[in-house]
């Protein structure tokens, strides 16, 4: 089931992301990065219930492992798309989406101590060639020596970095509960979204000195990013919450394909020979994970 729901997600994240690049070269990287939670929330707060009437309610069974996870997964989520929406601005729309696929195989080592999670051979291997397909995406071999001083490589590194960061945490939060697995999520995702909105709403009103600043901006095109950001991180939390962080996200890479086709069409973005061969290298990847994870 998870890899119907991963694939789900990362339908709806291509799009997202590329409504979100468009708001954020209109409306600012703080409103862009705002938007995915405040306006998410009525979704998400609907599906919750929708979740509490078919599948009951949840129990904490840590309440301090649950409220640092979670938090810690807000913070670093809100931190992974700014880096991400500053990498579309100093470099482009495909490679802030790749760099920041390095989140799987970060996930991978992250969710070792933490999660206690076992990968068989061929899951490491299919991370593995997923990273190195979006490293062939983004790098520039010409300049790999000054590829330190590359701030758009950096962003999109520290971008996979908090995604995969923001993986973790929500896997562990999700199992700090008991109850349905779905309902777990919700609880999850719902918490998630409720602290990001208190704390970027709070920065936009004061950076503004208008308190309702945040709905003042490309209203139509913030709700776009809300609904389809809340249907995406539904999939990715439930996805955390049954099974390895990272085989999620490896097959979530499948969004490259998305991603290509909007940096093609969407923002006029050239696609060279290397990315397309990098984008091959991905698409084996999530096929390797598939097959290592179907008993």
């Amino acid at each position: 089931m998870w890899i119907f729901i991963t694939l789900f997600a990362a339908g709806c994240q291509s799009v997202r992301t590329a409504y979100q690049n468009t708001l954020a070269r209109q409306s600012g990287f703080l409103h862009a990065t705002m938007s995915r939670s405040l306006y998410g929330m009525p979704f998400v707060t609907l599906y919750l219930v929708i979740c509490w009437w078919l599948f009951g309610w949840v129990s904490v069974e840590d309440r301090s492992v649950f409220i640092v996870a979670a938090t810690l997964c807000a913070v670093a989520q809100i931190m992974a798309t700014y880096f991400m929406l500053r990498v579309f601005q100093s470099g482009s729309f495909a490679l802030g989406t790749l760099l920041a696929k390095t989140e799987a195989v970060l996930a991978a080592l992250i969710g070792l101590p933490l999660l206690h999670y076992t990968l068989t051979f061929g899951s490491w291997l299919g991370i593995a060639f997923g990273v190195l397909g979006a490293i062939v995406m983004s790098v520039q071999w010409k300049n790999i020596k000054q590829a330190h001083k590359d701030i758009s490589l950096l962003l999109g590194l520290a971008s996979g970095l908090c995604f995969a960061i923001t993986s973790v945490t929500a896997s562990m939060a999700s199992h700090a509960l008991s109850g349905s697995i779905i309902t777990r999520a919700g609880v999850t995702l719902w918490y998630v979204l409720a602290l990001q909105s208190v704390i970027l709403c709070s920065i936009q009103v004061y950076k503004s000195k208008d308190i309702l600043a945040p709905f003042r901006k490309n209203f139509v095109l913030s709700c776009k990013v809300g609904v389809l950001s809340s249907l995406g991180s539904i999939g990715w939390f439930t996805g955390f919450a049954l099974v390895n962080p990272a085989l999620v996200k490896t097959l979530g890479q499948i969004e490259i394909l998305g991603t290509l086709y909007y940096s093609k069409v969407r923002f006029a973005e050239k696609i060279t020979k290397q990315q397309w061969l990098g984008g091959a290298m991905i698409v084996i990847s999530v096929i390797l994970v598939v097959i290592s994870t179907i008993k």
